[in-house]
């Protein structure tokens, strides 16, 4: 297999890997990799995507094997954030021709965005769960009430009525095309308001823990628990609950979504078996070069041989269906989108929202300037992100969005 990984080393650290030939790399985002290298609990290197941008501490689109301890900010506050595809039966000949109504219908059916500050009469919440929220928070809500046992503050967050909503910011659903001309649908979101809360709480916790014991880091939100510790083992009982929420989450909202085809169209379809819910902020415990490790895939989706996964560019642009080769250099990984080379901030200062328009031409969605910060050319070129990491991955469908919802 053709190795097309760099590498970044500083004396005395473990190596960074990184899959980015061909795509931007922020330096800062190089300094950020080569901090968490210094961590003395490393496994082996860091991997590094090539959606690779700055992040909270840990890079978004790095991968970070552990011995005996944790870093929260690696894994996040959208804890289990992540991506599922379903294909249909349908073709694309058998959508109609002004897609508004579909997306109308869409909206209607899933909570999305924000408003009153996430409180009461937010547009992106339930007011009243609904009978099927209500039937797939049964299996969440023993652990749940064993976790508010234990920390208080997470009953009065947004738990169930977040539960099959699909927030702001960068999570989308959208109904696809692929190369055959059949009709998926696919959406992104994550453990939305409680798992955002579970994050951060444990984020400061452990900042406290390294000024208790006076541990200095390269950079304070490289804070970490250690393994054996009570918190560690509180951590990682939320952080999995929280990954159990982003799934079901997911699963929710494209069953609805799907009934919002169904009703739409009038025709009959079936769901064919090539369905994918991946996460890519999340923990889990693998074994890799010979030692069980804790691996903590910021932005980066687990691409072992066979592993089915997804890639979506940006609003506009295409997305990737792939299988994993299971290339262990990259511990079984791959990027999670396109990633970002400018901030919210800046995009919408540099783009118009006459070039945003362009950009998502033939796309039937909401355009405004509330989502230019999502614009393509704030991304970068999954086109290339996809050659940079081809011993990562083998792609199996390409997507073109013909509608996308936006929070």
């Amino acid at each position: 297999m053709t190795t097309t990984y760099d590498v970044l080393y500083e004396k005395g650290h473990v190596p960074v890997k990184s899959w980015t030939q061909g795509v931007p790399f922020d330096e800062k985002a190089k300094q950020q990799l080569l901090n968490t290298a210094k961590l003395p609990f490393i496994h082996k290197w860091v991997a590094v995507m090539p959606d690779v941008h700055l992040g909270l501490g840990a890079t978004i689109g790095s991968v970070i094997p552990t011995i005996g301890a944790v870093i929260p900010a690696a894994v996040g506050v959208d804890i289990g954030c992540g991506m599922m595809a379903v294909k249909t039966s349908l073709r694309a000949n058998q959508l109609p021709d002004q897609l508004a109504s579909l997306r109308s219908r869409i909206e209607r059916a899933i909570p999305h965005g924000r408003s009153q500050r996430g409180g009461q009469g937010d547009q992106g919440r339930w007011g009243t769960p609904p009978k099927d929220t209500l039937t797939a928070w049964k299996p969440l809500n023993d652990t749940f009430s064993t976790m508010v046992d234990k920390y208080p503050f997470l009953k009065k967050t947004n738990n169930i009525n977040h539960l099959g909503t699909l927030g702001s910011g960068n999570h989308f659903i959208e109904v696809c095309l692929d190369e055959s001309d059949h009709v998926w649908v696919m959406l992104h979101s994550g453990s939305r308001g409680v798992g955002n809360r579970i994050g951060r709480y444990f984020i400061e916790q452990a900042k406290k823990d390294m000024e208790r014991y006076f541990i200095q880091l390269p950079d304070k939100n490289l804070a970490y628990i250690p393994e054996g510790s009570s918190l560690f083992k509180e951590y990682t009982l939320s952080v999995a609950w929280a990954q159990d929420f982003a799934r079901v989450n997911r699963e929710v909202m494209m069953a609805r979504a799907l009934e919002a085809l169904q009703q739409e169209l009038v025709i009959p379809f079936t769901t064919e078996a090539e369905a994918v819910n991946c996460h890519h902020n999340y923990i889990s415990k693998e074994h890799h070069f010979g030692k069980n490790v804790w691996v903590t895939r910021k932005g980066a989706v687990r691409a072992r041989k066979g592993d089915l996964g997804i890639i979506p560019g940006s609003m506009g642009a295409k997305s990737f269906i792939v299988r994993g080769l299971g290339n262990e250099d990259s511990f079984c990984s791959c990027s999670h989108g396109a990633g970002r080379v400018m901030s919210r901030t800046k995009a919408k200062q540099l783009v118009s929202l006459d070039a945003h328009k362009k950009a998502v031409a033939g796309v039937e969605c909401r355009i405004d300037e509330t989502v230019i910060d999502e614009t393509p050319s704030a991304y970068k070129p999954i086109e290339k992100v996809m050659a940079a990491q081809k011993d990562l991955v083998e792609i199996m469908h390409t997507l073109k969005q013909v509608v996308c919802v936006k929070g």
